[in-house]
């Protein structure tokens, strides 16, 4: 069992940074692949970025590589989003979500556990 929080979310302006945090709890966080989802009013959860339990391998989807960076501490038991030059359309709620089979990649189907998410609105 796999419990998740976000942090980090607001309010942003066009071409500004924020920095997300999902806090996990649970003995077997070290051991999965993490992932990073956005969704945006009226539409279906859209993956973000993803990584490995080790952090040896990440990916991103093509309109966010480049921009965003996601990374893990397994020693604090947190993943990161890092988001820069944000646009508007990209305003949602971020989810992190945890996939014990490891799976992992862009279904969201594939992930076990979610977080509550945290919104994120990025002012044109």
């Amino acid at each position: 069992q796999v419990q998740l929080v976000e942090s980090g979310g607001g309010l942003v302006q066009t071409g500004g940074s924020l920095r997300l945090s999902c806090a996990a709890s649970g003995r077997t966080f070290s051991r999965i692949y993490m992932g990073w989802f956005r969704q945006a009013p009226g539409k279906e959860r859209q993956f973000v970025a993803g990584i490995s339990w080790n952090g040896a391998s990440t990916y991103n989807t093509d309109s966010t590589k480049g921009r965003f960076t996601i990374s893990r501490d397994n020693a604090k038991n947190t993943v990161y989003l890092q988001m820069n030059t944000l646009e508007p359309e990209e305003t949602g709620v971020y989810y992190c979500a945890a996939d014990e089979h490891n799976v992992g990649g862009p279904r969201a189907y594939e992930y076990d556990y979610w977080g509550q998410g945290t919104q994120v609105t990025v002012s044109s």
